[in-house]
């Protein structure tokens, strides 16, 4: 066998190794969740101009009225076990992502846009869910959701509907 041969041969090994195979799921969950703006909602301080990227997708304390449905506050998707998303699974987090529905059977907030996610291939969502697994954790937890006739204890930002 040739230098190149082998070269090819140890090069192969590499990039297909498990450790590399992750790596890369990781990567393309990164990017998807670059594009798919899961920062502009679910980073502290990004609905008023000034994400704190210290608080990467922990959450947010500036929540969106939804009229007749309530006021819902974007939630930490860190793997903080108690207030993120460390206790989900990734196949939770992708069916979440694509169904709108959480392991508790809650439907998720109307303003979340998981009717488009849910044309995300079976690889991509689980990209996706592996990269939020990895997103190191960060303990906050968002206020609400509030009902319809609750009042909430954090700021909102309110759609006023054309008559």
């Amino acid at each position: 066998m040739t230098w190149l041969a082998r070269f090819m041969v140890a090069t192969m090994a590499i990039l297909t190794s498990p450790a590399a195979h992750a790596d890369a799921v990781i990567a393309r969950g990164d990017y998807l969740a670059r594009i798919m703006d899961c920062n502009g909602c679910h980073t502290y301080g990004a609905l008023v101009g000034q994400p704190e990227m210290v608080r990467f997708l922990a959450g947010s304390d500036v929540g969106f009225e939804m009229p007749g449905f309530g006021i819902f506050y974007p939630p930490n998707l860190t793997s903080d076990a108690e207030a993120g998303l460390g206790a989900w699974s990734v196949a939770e987090i992708v069916a979440a992502v694509t169904t709108g529905v959480r392991p508790d059977g809650r439907e998720l907030a109307p303003i979340m846009p998981w009717h488009a996610y849910s044309a995300l291939t079976p690889e991509d969502a689980t990209a996706l869910a592996t990269y939020i697994k990895s997103v190191p954790a960060y303990a906050f937890k968002a206020p609400g959701p509030f009902g319809p006739t609750e009042t909430p204890t954090a700021p909102f930002l309110r759609a006023i509907m054309p008559e």
